[in-house]
């Protein structure tokens, strides 16, 4: 499977919001997410397959200066298991990077621990959370 990353790339709301709902088992959404990340995020990273379907999506939050943030990693499904996710996470490295972080924080559900720690290449870290609902 030929897939492209793209740093920054274009994209569809109605492509993402479609991702995102497969990815967390939820029901469509009408977000905008190109309003939200341009005003909200360092960058993002789309993965596309051959026929330039949208098979993959990171987004990078940040506060400005040197802490960024991995959020929505998502994976088509039928894309799974094929190196995507990871790819996306290190596309994501690059970016931040290069925009001078230095740091890349994520959270995730326990079941990520493998894909985030042994796959990416993050570390386990103290800290803390309050639930705001």
């Amino acid at each position: 499977m030929t897939i492209t990353y793209e740093w920054r790339g274009d994209f569809d709301n109605e492509a993402v919001n479609v991702l995102h709902a497969e990815a967390f088992e939820h029901p469509l959404l009408p977000i905008d997410w190109q309003t939200q990340l341009r005003r909200h995020s360092l960058g993002w990273v789309c993965a596309r397959g051959a026929d330039g379907s949208l098979v993959g999506f990171v987004n990078v939050a940040w506060d400005g200066g040197v802490h960024a943030f991995v959020i929505d990693t998502m994976v088509a499904g039928d894309a799974r298991k094929s190196g995507i996710g990871t790819e996306l996470v290190a596309a994501a490295v690059r970016g931040a990077r290069e925009a001078s972080c230095e740091w890349l924080h994520v959270d995730f559900d326990e079941h990520l621990r493998p894909f985030y720690f042994e796959a990416c290449g993050f570390v386990p870290t103290d800290a803390g959370l309050i639930a705001l609902r």
